[in-house]
C-alpha cells in the first residue's frame, strides 16, 4: 500500500469517476483502475462496488476511505512542514523491438526533458512481451512492425488487448551487412546471393512463432541461421561472421558506428513500423514528447 494509492481512491471518491479521476490525476483510466484493484488485492477487501451505472463505496469502502484520508492529511502536513517544495521525478516507460532509431529517440528524450530527478526505461525485447508489457501498462508505448504476413495476428492480440497500432513509417526492406561484406558494394541485393552468408535474427523465446519475427521473411528456410537476444551481438556477428539479417534500412551511425550498413533487398514485401498504446488512455507528457523525437530521429 503506497501513499499515491490512498490519494487515487480520495480523488475516485471525489470525482465519483474513475474517468474523470484520471483525468483530474493526469493518469490513463486503465493505470488508475489497476492500481485501485491491487490495492484491494493487497489487502483483501473491495473498496468499490462497480456496476453498469458506475462506481461506488461498498460497506469496508466507507471505512477505508476515512483512515485514508487521516493518512494523507498527516502527510501533507509533514510535507509541508519538512519539505522544500520540488518536482517529483519522471516516469515513462517504452517497450521496442531492436531499433536504433528508438534508441536515439530515447536519448533526445532524456536530453531535452529529464529533470534533477527520473525513473525511465527502454526495454529492447521481444515481440509478444512488447504487446503484453503496454497491456499490463509496464511500457506506455511500445514498437513494432506490421507487414501482409504478420498483421492478422497481430492486429488480432492489439484488438483483445484493447491497444491501437499508430503507423510511423512504411519501409522498404534492406539487409544489414559490414561494409567488407563482398555485397556491401552492390546497389541491391537478391535473396538467392544471400544463401551463403550466416542468417542473423532476433530469438523471440517461447513465443518463436514466424508472426512475432523481428525480420520479415521468417517462414524462409537458411543453410545458416543464428539467433541473438540483443542488438551489440548481431552487430558484431554482423562484422565478425560477414552475416546479415533483415530490417527496415534505418540505422543510426552514432550509435551503431560505420561498419554497418544497409543494402536494399530485391523484394515486394513492405514493412510498417508504428507504435502501440492503450486505445482510451491519452499518452502522458513524456509520451507525446517520445512520439515527436520518435518522428524526428526516423527523418535524420
Amino acid at each position: 500500500m503506497t501513499l499515491q494509492q490512498l490519494k487515487y481512491v480520495i480523488e475516485v471518491v471525489k470525482r465519483g469517476s474513475i474517468n474523470e479521476a484520471a483525468k483530474r490525476l493526469f493518469i490513463s483510466q486503465p493505470s488508475l483502475s489497476n492500481a485501485i484493484r491491487d490495492l484491494e488485492e493487497e489487502l483483501k477487501i473491495t473498496i468499490f462496488e462497480r456496476s453498469n451505472k458506475g462506481i461506488s463505496l461498498s460497506k469496508n469502502g466507507v471505512e477505508f476511505l476515512r483512515y485514508a484520508r487521516q493518512v494523507v492529511e498527516q502527510a501533507e502536513l509533514l510535507e509541508g512542514r519538512y519539505l522544500n517544495a520540488k518536482p517529483s521525478p519522471q516516469h515513462f516507460s517504452v517497450s521496442t523491438q531492436h531499433y536504433a532509431f528508438a534508441v536515439n529517440a530515447f536519448v533526445s528524450l532524456v536530453q531535452q526533458y529529464g529533470q534533477d530527478e527520473y525513473e525511465l526505461a527502454l526495454r529492447e525485447t521481444k515481440t509478444y512481451e512488447i504487446i503484453e508489457d503496454v497491456k499490463s501498462l509496464r511500457s506506455e508505448i511500445g514498437i513494432l512492425y506490421l507487414n501482409e504476413f504478420n498483421e492478422k495476428v497481430i492486429n488480432k492480440m492489439l484488438k483483445e488487448a484493447n491497444l491501437q497500432f499508430n503507423s510511423l513509417f512504411i519501409a522498404k526492406p534492406h539487409i544489414f551487412i559490414s561494409i567488407k561484406n563482398p555485397l556491401a558494394k552492390q546497389s541491391i541485393v537478391t535473396i538467392d546471393q544471400l544463401e551463403q552468408y550466416p542468417y542473423l535474427s532476433f530469438d523471440q523465446g517461447e513465443y518463436n512463432s514466424f508472426h512475432f519475427s523481428e525480420e520479415i521473411l521468417s517462414t524462409m528456410s537458411h543453410k545458416k541461421s543464428i539467433r541473438v537476444n540483443d542488438r551489440a551481438t548481431l552487430f558484431n556477428l554482423l562484422i565478425g561472421l560477414n552475416g546479415y539479417t533483415i530490417s527496415t534500412g534505418v540505422l543510426s551511425a552514432d550509435l551503431n558506428g560505420n561498419e554497418i550498413i544497409p543494402v536494399p533487398l530485391d523484394c515486394e514485401e513492405t514493412i510498417n513500423v508504428g507504435w502501440i498504446s492503450h486505445r482510451n488512455a491519452s499518452l502522458s507528457k513524456l509520451g507525446e514528447a517520445y512520439i515527436q523525437s520518435l518522428k524526428q530521429a526516423i527523418t535524420q
